[in-house]
């Protein structure tokens, strides 16, 4: 019997997450609506565990960042795959932090994962990064978070291209691609 249960469990677990992540729900208007019924199914931490030096409060994150930013830069959260707007981009520059605009990987970084994603198999300077360790969605993860103001950008995996073998899985929303000939 109680396998039954926890099969079931798993079973509805799983069937959420891929209703969530079909065509027909993705092709919809990215609304806040669904952000948040998504964000419903992600492990959500009020405050980040470690100070950092680009410090706010929550409203003034409020105030600066659109709610898809804040609920993926402090949030933790993680946006749709392929209806994002770096994740088939192949411009040119340097992706920077939406929330304090440290440089974070460069566009030469970046390849073509099939996850849905913009990907890239390093960061500009590994010291530009933290990782954390994520047990969200059963499972054991690497977060990434940028190591100026903390927010979450996304996963790092083991199964990039050569030369490092990373896959750096990051949120559109958590970046902001901007041409390297107009950085400091």
């Amino acid at each position: 019997m109680k396998l039954f249960i926890i099969s079931s469990v798993a079973l509805s677990t799983v069937l959420v997450i891929f209703t969530l992540n079909q065509p027909s729900f993705l092709a919809e208007e990215h609304s806040e609506k669904h952000f948040h019924e998504l964000a419903k199914y992600e492990s959500v931490m009020d405050t980040i565990p470690e100070s950092f030096p680009y410090e706010k409060t929550e409203a003034e994150w409020k105030e600066i960042l659109t709610p898809s930013q804040f609920r993926i830069l402090r949030k933790k959260g993680t946006e749709f795959p392929y209806v994002n707007e770096y994740f088939d981009s192949k411009k040119d520059g340097i992706y920077v932090c939406a929330g304090c605009g440290q440089k974070l990987y460069d566009s030469n970084h970046k390849y073509k994962s099939g996850t849905g994603w913009p990907s890239f198999w390093k960061p500009i300077n590994d010291s530009l990064v933290v990782e954390l360790e994520d047990k969200s969605l059963f499972m054991t993860r690497t977060e990434i978070v940028c190591s100026n103001c903390g927010g979450h950008i996304g996963h790092v995996f083991d199964d990039g291209p050569e030369p490092t073998k990373l896959r750096y899985c990051m949120n559109s929303a958590a970046l902001k691609l901007v041409d390297r000939n107009k950085l400091p």
